[in-house]
């Protein structure tokens, strides 16, 4: 494209600037242009800025552009203080989407931490901004990535009536709800302490392990991570490990039904985001129990099962994380989903419980699921998300309801001249997420 040619573009998407704002949200100021990540095209201009409630935000503009915006919900959630540099990694991870002619936009959220509703109204925050103060689109198209997905997906809810968004997008989701999506943490919480006695140490005042750490806990990542490697090997090739260690590591693995790979991730996520949950959100009490739960896969079950630490959900605790992070399926626009089989962070089963909240809210028909046979969770492949924005907007223009088989030849399409792979399964049935993570006694949310 010519200078002229972006020029006139620019121009054409400028003519929004200063416009009137939605009287839901504060008035914003108008973004600043600023250098674009790598990889997002040598005609797309980006756009940044923070808005009125303290979140960092970033646009890209293609030139061309087709007109239509995907807003992006990114995933995590990462503990501590918004940055821009968080969108800024998220806007290099999706280069595929203004390369391919969308308007792209993200928040990093007003603030850290495990919060769903507050970042899905960030997440409409911004899209009133750019509305306001960019240009209004064709067409909205919410994306959603792992944790963002329950963010997309709360915000599809939130705000369905209204009709913000044209189509949903949720890629690698944690849509079981807050309330179940973690129960596999505190049971790799659970299970580690009773084989390795150091997470919290023996010297150490002990707490219940369902609320993370303590509120004024001193531990750092690194030190965790040492007393992981030293009773797992994790830092060793599994040839060097000894053979203690290598038994624990087969017990995780076939007890939790993670692959080793997240051990370390997950331990993480189960001390800090639990933290997080319990002493900001939930008022000190914890969620998550494990009463009833019974556990299988290791050499000896039944001491296994006699002695891990047994913790029963606070039931108010429990109904302040539902309010927050469960999800209702009250989304009545077209939503689709791509889940890798062998996602090692967000298991593909939460895909069925997903599934069940969509059809007993109604909505079973505007959901289309699709599998590839992936290992991988942040990202899958540019073609993989081209074949599916492609669908969803021929869903949402022509109403051409998509299926996994069609979707799976789109992406061998896109394939020729994006590259990279092609790995949609439409033959594959996901299983209930009962059938991976050990049922236990709910309790009565605020009883």
């Amino acid at each position: 494209m010519t200078s002229r040619r972006a020029g006139v573009a620019w121009a054409l998407v400028g003519w929004a600037f200063g416009a009137a704002a939605d009287p839901q949200m504060p008035a914003e100021a108008a973004p600043q242009v600023v250098p674009c990540p790598a990889g997002v095209g040598n005609t797309t201009k980006c756009l940044a800025g923070q808005d009125s409630a303290g979140a960092y935000y970033l646009i890209a503009l293609p030139s061309p552009w087709n007109g239509d915006l995907v807003l992006h919900a990114h995933g995590g959630p990462f503990l501590g203080a918004p940055t821009a540099k968080r969108v800024a990694e998220d806007l290099e991870r999706w280069s595929v989407m203004p390369r391919l002619g969308y308007a792209w936009a993200a928040s990093s959220y007003r603030q850290g931490g495990v919060a769903v509703t507050a970042a899905a109204q960030d997440t409409e925050r911004l899209r009133q901004l750019f509305v306001a103060q960019v240009a209004k689109p064709k067409h909205v198209y919410l994306h959603g990535q792992s944790w963002g997905a329950s963010v997309a997906a709360k915000g599809a809810e939130l705000f369905d009536a209204g009709k913000p968004y044209d189509a949903v997008l949720l890629t690698s989701g944690v849509l079981g709800g807050g309330t179940r999506s973690y129960d596999f943490r505190l049971d790799l919480r659970v299970v580690y302490q009773s084989l390795c006695h150091n997470h919290p140490l023996a010297s150490e005042p002990q707490y219940p392990l369902d609320i993370g750490l303590p509120a004024h806990s001193a531990l750092k990542a690194t030190e965790l991570n040492q007393r992981i490697d030293a009773c797992l090997g994790l830092d060793k090739p599994a040839a060097e490990r000894t053979p203690a260690q290598s038994a624990r590591v087969k017990t995780i693995v076939d007890v939790i039904r993670i692959p080793e790979r997240s051990i370390v991730s997950h331990l993480h996520w189960a001390t800090w985001h639990f933290q997080d949950i319990t002493q900001k959100r939930t008022g000190g009490a914890s969620p998550f129990g494990n009463i009833g739960a019974v556990y299988s896969g290791s050499a000896d079950d039944a001491a296994l099962n006699a002695g891990v630490l047994r913790y029963a959900a606070d039931p108010q605790a429990v109904a302040t994380l539902a309010a927050d992070a469960d999800l209702t399926g009250q989304i009545s626009v077209p939503v689709l989903t791509v889940h890798a089989i062998h996602d090692p962070t967000a298991m593909v089963e939460l895909q069925d419980s997903f599934g069940r909240t969509m059809a007993a809210a109604g909505h079973a028909d505007t959901l289309v699921q699709t599998y590839t046979g992936d290992r991988d969770h942040s990202y899958l492949s540019d073609p993989t998300y081209a074949a599916l924005l492609e669908a969803l907007s021929a869903w949402t223009t022509q109403g051409k309801k998509p299926t996994a088989d069609s979707i799976a030849a789109g992406c061998e399409k896109a394939q020729a001249t994006l590259g990279s792979t092609c790995r949609f399964e439409p033959g594959y049935r996901v299983k209930p997420l009962d059938t991976r993570v050990p049922a236990r006694q709910r309790a009565a949310a605020g009883g």
